[in-house]
């Protein structure tokens, strides 16, 4: 057997004190870091949740982005659209004259009785009442009289759509004006 002597019993005393002095230390450590390391697990599991969930959200905000400039884009190219029509259209009511004879003639002979007030009709308005003077028709019997060629006849030389009369039951509104039942145009048509 082995012969030792004291201090060698004595250093082999302090290695074994030192390693389980060793062991208990790094036992008592592993109890006091687990609990910081599984909260620093699961903070880094909701971080990388929050962050793909907020990727998400950026991809669909980025995408919302793209549509609302599409919708720019095209509310812009609709807005100058609008205003070369109405540029045109201020060129060409330059043209034209606002009052002329007939135009005069008209509204005088609606004011005295002798024509009736065809605007009064959904669909005629202030334009058509002086084309449909000047096509001839001026009282709400010339309408409610008109034949189904005649209609479409009309229709085709005021440039409206064919079967806009009808659609519009200028006829049925002719009538009702005729009879001076204002009320009841007005509770049905308007």
């Amino acid at each position: 057997m082995f012969a030792f002597t004291t201090n060698q019993w004595v250093i082999i005393a302090l290695v074994f004190i030192l390693g389980w002095l060793f062991g208990l230390f790094t036992l008592s450590g592993n109890r006091r870091w687990k609990p910081d390391f599984e909260r620093e697990r699961t903070l880094r599991i909701a971080a990388e949740e929050q962050n793909d969930r907020l990727s998400a959200k950026l991809t669909e905000l980025e995408g919302e982005r793209d549509r609302r400039s599409e919708l720019e884009r095209e509310r812009e190219h609709h807005a100058a659209r609008a205003a070369a029509a109405s540029e045109r259209i201020a060129e060409l009511e330059k043209r034209r004259p606002a009052i002329n004879a007939d135009t005069a003639g008209t509204i005088a002979a609606a004011a005295s009785g002798q024509r009736d007030d065809l605007a009064r009709i959904f669909g005629v308005g202030r334009g058509g009442e002086i084309r449909l003077n000047e096509l001839g028709i001026h009282r709400y019997a010339d309408i409610v009289a008109l034949s189904p060629t005649e209609e479409a006849e009309l229709e085709g030389r005021m440039g409206i759509a064919p079967g806009a009369i009808a659609d519009e039951r200028w006829r049925e509104q002719a009538e009702i004006l005729r009879k001076g039942d204002v009320d009841e145009h007005a509770r049905r048509f308007a």
